[in-house]
């Protein structure tokens, strides 16, 4: 614990993009795992054609129809969050205590009041990476 303590106050930017990275990869396996993949991408797909027809729909200025249609979309996106609930229950503790480790981290280094958006952008680029590599929906 300790060469982690001195690496993240000699190296406080690669130490944070590291910190993230692990993060975005430790949701991403937790998804992989506990996601029912075939159906979030059922009901994506449902969506994507759902939102087709909403704009047609718009566009003929069928509002009875388009309300419908909507309705179902709700349902659809009700659906998805529901699945996508699951994982973020089992990574929530460990990532709240994991930022805490962080927070407590930083503050001695050059990083202490930016450490966050470092984090956050980091976090967001390899998500998008490790989604893909993945193949989650």
């Amino acid at each position: 614990m300790v060469e982690i303590e001195a690496f993240i106050q000699t190296y406080p930017h690669i130490s944070i993009i590291i910190l993230a990275a692990l993060v975005s990869l430790f949701i991403t396996i937790v998804n992989y795992f506990i996601l029912d993949k075939e159906k979030m991408r059922d009901i994506k797909a449902k969506q994507k054609e759902l939102q087709k027809q909403i704009t047609e729909h718009r566009k003929a200025g069928n509002t009875e129809k388009m309300m419908e249609l909507n309705s179902e979309f709700m349902k659809h996106s009700m659906d998805m969050m529901k699945h996508s609930f699951k994982p973020l229950l089992i990574t929530f503790i460990p990532i709240i205590l994991f930022f805490s480790f962080i927070r407590n981290s930083f503050l001695a280094t050059s990083l202490a009041k930016t450490w966050f958006w470092w984090y956050l952008g980091t976090a967001i680029a390899s998500s998008i990476v490790f989604r893909k590599l993945f193949k989650l929906p």
